[in-house]
């Protein structure tokens, strides 16, 4: 599975998350190899309100190897651009809620007729992670083994959705959580819808990034040449080559072309940097 957007180097939360992944699979094969141990930390839709903490430790265990070597390899994939896009801690915040907002999902639909077997695997989280790679890159092409051709990143998100539907109306591989499957794709939409709809920021706040946007719109506008920056400052790095393409975008159309998309990211790099300073 690749993507044109993966960066070249693993970012720090999803290497911290694949690197705890794997000590715990490592520790359940080798040290704590008692089936209790598994049952202990895995989420139970129909007992987890007396076992809180399974809400979260669900998304640590693993099936196996091939179980957590598919989910890590995806988390790599879709995990490094968008941490690079939202930043560490907003990153972090996202996969745990879809995580948590995965084994709620199963849980609530438990109640009806769907499987309640328990449930491990951090395929809710990821899937999140997959949802919000389709909502800031839907155009993104992906080489998905076996298919032999790329699949654009907001079509394999709705291939998903409506492939785990099915399974889970139909009963379908009932020892995979797809509720949890579905929940994880159905909290990161969900997160992505409410966080577009949030309060911008205060105006203060906003008007620290205006002096880089209105040196670039004032360029333009004053017929002055441009710094050359296109050929020179290309980066592999995802956010830096968005930040180029929105900055370009300024130069060519004016900053009232931007969407909210392009002035919350802006926002959001503003800020990264100076808590950098």
């Amino acid at each position: 599975m690749t993507n044109s957007l993966s960066a070249p180097r693993v970012t720090p939360w999803v290497g911290r998350l694949i690197a705890a992944n794997a000590v715990v699979q490592l520790l359940l094969t080798t040290v704590l190899t008692s089936g209790e141990v598994v049952r202990v930390l895995a989420f139970d839709p129909t007992a987890a309100l007396g076992r809180p903490w399974t809400f979260v430790t669900y998304m640590f265990v693993h099936g196996g190897m091939l179980h957590l070597a598919f989910n890590m390899l995806a988390l790599y994939v879709f995990g490094t651009p968008v941490e690079n896009r939202l930043g560490g801690r907003a990153f972090l915040t996202y996969y745990l809620v879809c995580g948590v907002g995965a084994a709620a999902v199963a849980m609530g639909l438990a109640t009806v007729h769907f499987d309640a077997s328990p449930i491990i695997g951090a395929s809710g989280a990821v899937l999140g992670i997959a949802v919000a790679f389709a909502m800031l890159w839907p155009d993104a092409e992906i080489l998905l083994f076996p298919i032999p051709v790329p699949i654009r990143a907001r079509v394999l998100v709705i291939i998903y959705a409506v492939m785990f539907s099915v399974m889970a109306v139909f009963g379908f591989e009932r020892d995979v959580a797809q509720t949890a499957h579905l929940g994880g794709l159905l909290t990161g939409y969900l997160f992505f819808k409410l966080r577009d709809r949030a309060p911008r920021l205060p105006q203060a706040r906003a008007r620290r990034l205006e002096p880089a946007v209105m040196a670039q719109s004032v360029a333009r506008d004053s017929g002055l040449p441009r710094p050359p920056r296109a050929a020179a400052r290309r980066s592999d790095d995802p956010q830096t080559a968005e930040v180029d393409r929105v900055l370009d975008k300024i130069n060519a159309q004016g900053i009232g072309s931007l969407t909210s998309e392009e002035r919350r990211f802006l926002e959001d790099v503003s800020r990264k940097k100076r808590d950098l300073n």
